[in-house]
């Protein structure tokens, strides 16, 4: 650390999704000096981390992956479910599956109307544009899976590349065709605010080398490196934020921190922007004295600032798979249990990133409450929550369940994956174990992911020590009515299944993981029980919001209670918005650099 020269004007804890897009527009301006300070190591040259279709081989590895596992979950018969976080630069958008989503304007009105001003659609869509530079799709690709819907003057001109691959065969084209004759053809590109239907996502690859295109390629260039005012340390861990107590409130003035070779020091800043993820900025919070009174007292630690909320109002999107093989000549992901067929691959990768390893090929769609009859009328939407309204009492609730009555608001987003998914695990070793193919067949996986769960989880310190991960509890199914949706929709599967000409790429009375039939409403529960775990978008857990209705950060992202302290990641979302949040946490980072460079000017 010798070449740390002090003091800063920003210290960013964590080198991630949102601290590397808030380092690189902070340090566009020359007079600023801002540090980034990075457990992991800069794996951006790795394989592993470059080649799409290797993203499997870093879950579960020390390198790559902190590795969280759950409390047991009671409303998953009690199994303990797994969560890839990154440990590198670039952190979580390192080993995602590069899945790029839009959010409905419902979604984040919903963000405003928790009391968030200028944290609506209207103030956010500028940043859903600036945060990516979206490539038009192929002919080819508009062959198969359509997109007559994309809008190619919707392009953004950001740094995250994000394109469509050429590698989409039958079964994307076909999910396409069913959704339509169950009445969800998408009429509408998802990136304006609106639509229902089965449609392609991008992915953020990079279509000029087909690599992931991710934080730390984007945000963290050989130019932007190179700027005389950023500075960037990895394998150092921050242990706490360090205050200054003298005056009425705390005021964050540095960061002890310690480096790989054990030595240990105070770097000082004038702000300090945690930036470390929905599981490890509370993490840091409740560890430097910010938290709830009687926690911090039982593991000594000295309370600065009592706020009960930190760690807390926890959301994730729950994600239920189900697994159904396929006809012989239907491609699947799953040869890639042939050593051989993936030498091959990777040694066509090589020559200039060809081939599938190169592509994001997960097709999706985004569906109102439906069942096993089709899409729910208005009248079964509000009898079903109706009969449950005693789980929707509390404001966040309210606001989610009159989003999920709306008629053009997607209740779930449906995936199709081109493989084998083994969720049905008692307490997998990592990410690895679901997505390995260990069942002789190939199969092609349909999954269910609740977009706005009503279920509340938390992440807590268990100890004073900061090499022990935090206690992560997702607390899924908590509420009643996220298995109810869940359940409904796995009967949808099942109509969905057997709509040509979807359902006749799977071999009649093939096998399916899990082996139950989703055609009662009771199997279907099962089936959630048994199949479901994290999509791994942690959010929520230190809330944007006014503090008395459980915020941890105001709308200009500081910390309640102390001065000079920001979160800018996906913790202060106030609510999971829907779809694959990648794009949410660009855009949180992007408008929270904004704000940073606002206050600064005021301050001058």
């Amino acid at each position: 650390m010798g070449s740390v020269v002090e003091p800063f004007d920003y210290i960013i804890v964590g080198g991630g999704t949102a601290g590397l897009t808030v380092a690189n527009r902070l340090s566009e301006d020359a007079d600023v000096k801002v540090l980034v300070i990075e457990a992991g190591q800069d794996r951006s040259n790795d394989p592993l981390v470059q080649c799409p279709g290797l993203v499997v081989g870093q879950y579960g590895k020390p390198e790559y992956d902190w590795n969280f596992s759950s409390t047991p979950q009671s409303g998953l018969n009690n199994r303990i479910i797994n969560q890839a976080r990154g440990k590198q630069l670039g952190g979580s958008s390192a080993l995602n599956f590069m899945m790029l989503l839009y959010p409905p304007r419902g979604s984040l009105d919903a963000w405003g109307a928790l009391g968030n001003k200028g944290w609506d659609y209207d103030s956010l869509s500028p940043y859903l544009n600036k945060f990516a530079t979206v490539h038009a799709p192929s002919q080819i690709t508009r062959d198969v899976v359509g997109l007559e819907y994309h809008d190619d003057s919707v392009v953004g001109n950001g740094p995250i590349q994000v394109c469509y691959s050429e590698g989409y065969s039958k079964p994307n084209s076909v999910w396409m065709e069913a959704f339509a004759k169950l009445g969800l053809e998408m009429k509408s590109d998802t990136r304006t605010g609106k639509g229902l239907g089965a449609f392609q996502q991008g992915g953020s690859i990079d279509p000029a080398s087909n690599t992931r295109s991710y934080a730390a390629n984007a945000h963290y260039t050989p130019d932007i490196a190179s700027r005389p005012n950023l500075t960037v340390i990895t394998e150092t861990i921050v242990k706490k934020i360090v205050f200054d107590t003298s005056g009425a409130e705390p005021v964050a003035v540095g960061v002890l921190v310690r480096s790989k070779d054990g030595t240990e020091k105070v770097l000082s800043g004038d702000e300090i922007i945690l930036a470390a993820g929905a599981l490890m900025s509370p993490q840091i919070l409740e560890l430097s004295g910010v938290g709830k009174r009687s926690l911090l007292e039982s593991l000594n630690i000295p309370v600065l600032v009592d706020n009960p909320n930190v760690g807390e109002n926890l959301q994730d999107h729950p994600i239920t798979c189900q697994s159904f093989e396929v006809n012989p000549e239907v491609p699947s992901g799953d040869v890639l249990r042939d050593p051989n067929i993936l030498n091959a691959l990777v040694q066509q990768f090589q020559d200039g990133g060809k081939g599938p390893l190169g592509q994001s090929n997960i097709s999706v769609a985004y569906s109102p409450l439906a069942d096993g009859e089709g899409i729910c009328s208005e009248d079964a939407r509000k009898a079903l929550f109706a009969s449950y309204s005693e789980h929707a009492e509390t404001l966040d609730g309210k606001v989610v369940r009159k989003l999920l009555e709306e008629p053009d608001e997607p209740t779930v987003e449906y995936f199709l994956f081109p493989g084998q998914v083994h969720t049905v695990l008692d307490n997998p070793a990592s990410m690895a174990d679901y997505l390995l193919p260990t069942s002789p067949e190939n199969y092609l996986t349909v999954m269910i992911m609740l977009n706005h769960p009503f279920s509340r989880g938390s992440v807590h310190i268990s100890s004073a020590n900061v090499d022990e991960l935090p206690t992560w509890d997702p607390n899924f199914n908590s509420n009643p009515l996220d298995l109810e949706i869940s359940a409904r929709h796995v009967q949808f599967v099942e109509l969905l299944r057997r709509t040509s000409p979807f359902g006749d790429i799977f071999k009649p009375n093939g096998a399916r993981i899990p082996q139950v039939e989703g055609d009662t409403l009771e199997n279907a529960r099962e089936i959630v029980r048994q199949s479901q775990v994290s999509d791994f978008h942690p959010a929520c857990s230190l809330s944007m919001k006014p503090r008395e209705q459980g915020g941890v950060v105001d709308n200009r992202l500081r910390v309640y209670g102390t001065k000079g302290l920001r979160v800018v990641d996906a913790s202060v979302f106030p609510l999971q918005p829907a779809g694959n949040i990648q794009s949410m946490v660009y855009t949180v980072a992007e408008k929270a650099a904004d704000l940073i460079k606002e206050d600064r000017k005021a301050k001058d």
